[in-house]
C-alpha cells in the first residue's frame, strides 16, 4: 500500500497522523545501511520482547531510535527551509490540513485497512 505524501515530501500519511520520510538527500548507499540496521533492530526487539529481556529490548529500542534518526525520520530535521516538524501530529492539526482534507476519499480510506 502507498501512503499519501505531502506536496513537499516531507511526510507521509497513515490514518491522519503525519510521519517524517527518510531524508532524500542520504546517498542510496547509506539509506540502504540505516535500512539495514533498523530491520535488524526491529527483529531484536522482536526477540527480546518473547524472551522478556527488558534489558536487550531497552538495548533494541535504543538501536532502532538511532537508525531511524539516521535515516532523518526523528531528530533534527533534515530540511533547512526553518519550517516547524509536523512529525506524528494529526494532519488537520497542521499546515497540511487544506491538503490532506483534498485528499480523495479513496485515500483515506485505505488508510484503514
Amino acid at each position: 500500500m502507498r501512503y499519501p505524501v505531502t506536496p513537499d515530501g516531507r511526510y507521509f500519511v497513515v490514518r491522519g497522523r503525519l510521519w517524517r520520510t527518510s531524508n532524500p538527500n542520504l546517498s542510496e548507499a547509506d539509506r540502504q545501511k540505516h535500512v539495514n540496521a533498523l530491520m535488524d533492530a526491529r527483529r531484536d526487539v522482536g526477540q527480546a520482547m518473547r524472551a522478556k529481556d527488558d534489558v536487550a529490548v531497552k538495548r533494541a529500542r535504543k538501536s532502532v531510535e538511532v537508525a531511524k534518526t539516521a535515516l532523518g525520520e526523528r531528530g533534527p530535521v533534515w530540511w533547512d527551509d526553518g519550517a516547524p516538524d509536523c512529525n506524528r501530529h494529526m494532519a488537520r492539526n497542521t499546515s497540511y490540513a487544506d491538503w490532506f482534507d483534498e485528499l480523495p476519499a479513496t485515500a483515506k480510506a485505505a488508510q484503514d485497512d
